[in-house]
């Protein structure tokens, strides 16, 4: 039978864990996770080469230099990349990160998902105290009428009375340029008291981002160009012509072009060629 102080004693460390431990940052890449808190390696990153993302040149350009300014130590800022689903928002965050790597500064990045916003003032102590510098990236980010977790992310933004760390910065993709649904927006203007008011705290949440960049619905010509250099990049050789008909037809199916699609037809074809992807 369990110690009655044994199970006390287990109760109370659920109720209050140990602080976690000084994490060892040897590696390039973490995920946050919390219950309990802790920092864990990625062996391994699921990216694409930057010279991989096509029609998205500005915003691959300006992310780029962001980072590298933030990587060598100077001002840089935090950046929203708003848009389009599909189109490369998060593949250009890590592409991006492993750039920057390449060219000789020891970036770190650090994933934070969403639901583990309220606990960011904890992950940041982590990061301030050590001399590595870091991207936190949050992918997918939105916020409902009732979601109270916005206001957890202005502690990385703004940073509060400690101010930010000088050695994080934050990037975050969404599909929404105000991080919440326009029709939301409009409900609380319509049926508040004071209409601006009402708003103005969630909508000027992606004001407190100093780099905007936005990602459009990919053209005919650009959709084609991703595919040509998926097959490029990995070795899979068929006719233009073939190449043209069925990459269209693909997208006709999918009622849409984006830079997912694009890479999910080329993975359909390097299967029917009998081809392997290589990582």
């Amino acid at each position: 039978m369990t110690d009655p102080l044994d199970r006390i004693a287990s109760a109370l460390e659920r109720l209050a864990p140990a602080p976690m431990p000084a994490p060892d940052f040897a590696a390039e890449a973490f995920v946050w996770h919390t219950a309990p808190d802790r920092l864990d390696p990625v062996a391994h990153v699921s990216r694409v080469d930057i010279g991989l993302l096509v029609g998205v040149n500005r915003s691959r350009d300006t992310l780029l230099e962001n980072t590298r300014h933030f990587a060598a130590g100077l001002p840089a800022n935090n950046a929203l990349l708003w848009g389009a689903r599909g189109m490369g928002k998060s593949s250009l965050v890590k592409a991006v990160h492993a750039q920057v790597r390449a060219e000789g500064h020891d970036l770190k990045i650090v994933e934070l998902s969403r639901e583990d916003l309220p606990s960011v003032q904890r992950l940041l102590a982590h990061l301030r105290a050590t001399s590595h510098r870091f991207l936190l990236f949050c992918d997918d980010l939105s916020f409902s009428h009732d979601d109270q977790h916005y206001k957890s992310l202005k502690a990385v933004l703004d940073g509060g009375i400690e101010g930010r760390p000088d050695n994080v910065l934050f990037y975050a993709t969404s599909n929404r340029r105000h991080l919440m649904p326009r029709d939301m927006i409009e409900n609380e203007r319509s049926t508040a008291i004071s209409p601006s008011e009402s708003v103005e705290e969630k909508v000027s949440l992606s004001d407190r981002f100093g780099l905007w960049l936005g990602f459009h619905p990919c053209s005919q010509d650009d959709y084609l160009e991703m595919i040509r250099g998926y097959c490029a990049a990995h070795g899979v050789k068929v006719p233009e012509d073939r190449l043209m008909a069925e990459a269209i037809e693909w997208q006709a199916t999918r009622g849409g072009r984006s830079g997912r699609v694009a890479w999910q037809f080329f993975c359909d074809l390097a299967a029917r060629e009998g081809v392997r992807i290589r990582a």
